[in-house]
């Protein structure tokens, strides 16, 4: 290649960014878009899904400029890209044009191995975005974003922040940089815990408690107060969804001893006791049903509709009459 390819070049010619966290994968963009906007402020950013991407559009958007324009070109699933498409990609690897940046997003799997292959080959920069399904690797992401940050968490404080939280690393950086914002000198647990463990009437999670178990009036009556305390609604749907979502998962796992499940599923050994005793009345029917209600409140909070407060509530009401469909 023409230009530095060096790994912590944001402005190689190419950057593959491999895995399945999406939060990763968007700041492995964002990473390049900056880079490109700070070397040049009218940079021209394209972003394309893979089927966007058709025969001779790549050829199309690297062809010289007339007015030597730097533009950054993604391609979103890459993986998924047409025969022909990756044969136009790999031929450009090969002689990638000037003051343009190619960014590949590949989930690094099997399918579309041999695009990936052929990027590395070329000495494309690599960033690995893989899925966090182990408690520790989230516990060490936590970490990672404190020191990002320039701020000093106890242990005990990052464990309690994942233990609270859960998967979503989205939800994990939001609080992080919540508890930073409002926070002065080093967080500890007990932090953590008048956060999102003492202030459980404001506490998305206890909206998410209540409606899993099945008690909508005290699921509403938490999701009005949440609400009027300013905890955005995307915490909240993103509460509901992991909170139907442990249902299922655990509905669906072997038995086994509260540790070996928690080891399987991703979730703190007492998450384990907790969804037991809350999925007594569902069905996998109701579970479906939550889930799609969660993704229609999800939407409408997101811009899909006129009163997010409106599709909150909605989906709370399904979700806790899925939760009590076997009780009758």
């Amino acid at each position: 290649m023409a230009r530095n390819s060096a790994q912590d070049n944001p402005l190689a010619p190419v950057t593959i960014a491999v895995g399945q966290e999406d939060l990763l994968l968007d700041r492995a963009v964002r990473e390049v878009v900056v880079a490109a906007r700070a070397a040049d402020a009218d940079t021209d950013v394209r972003d394309l899904t893979s089927d966007q991407l058709q025969p001779g559009t790549l050829a199309e958007l690297t062809s010289p400029s007339l007015f030597a324009e730097r533009k950054v070109v993604v391609v979103r699933n890459a993986h998924d890209l047409s025969a022909d498409t990756i044969k136009d990609v790999k031929a450009y690897l090969g002689a990638p044009a000037e003051e343009i940046t190619l960014v590949l997003l590949h989930a690094g799997a099997a399918k579309g191995k041999g695009l990936l292959d052929a990027a590395r080959k070329a000495g494309a920069r690599e960033v690995a975005c893989p899925k966090m399904t182990k408690p520790a690797d989230r516990l060490a992401f936590v970490k990672s974003e404190f020191r990002a940050l320039g701020r000093s968490a106890t242990p005990e404080a990052c464990q309690a922040l994942v233990d609270s939280i859960g998967s979503d690393l989205r939800e994990l950086a939001s609080a992080v940089t919540q508890l930073v914002s409002d926070i002065e000198g080093t967080i500890d647990e007990a932090v953590v815990g008048r956060y999102y463990t003492g202030r459980a009437e404001a506490s998305s999670f206890t909206v998410a408690d209540r409606a899993v178990e099945g008690r909508a009036a005290e699921a509403l009556e938490a999701l009005r107060w949440s609400l009027s305390t300013g905890v955005a609604p995307v915490m909240i749907t993103s509460a509901l969804a992991q909170g139907v979502r442990a249902i299922g998962k655990l509905s669906s796992a072997r038995g086994g001893r509260p540790a070996d499940l928690a080891r399987e599923l991703g979730m703190p050994p007492w998450k384990i006791d907790r969804v037991r005793q809350q999925m007594r009345g569902w069905t996998p029917d109701g579970v479906s049903v939550a889930l799609r209600a969660v993704a229609e409140a999800d939407a409408g909070v997101k811009g899909g509709g006129d009163d997010p407060e409106y599709a909150l509530e909605k989906a709370v009401v399904v979700i806790a009459r899925a939760a009590r469909a076997r009780r009758g």
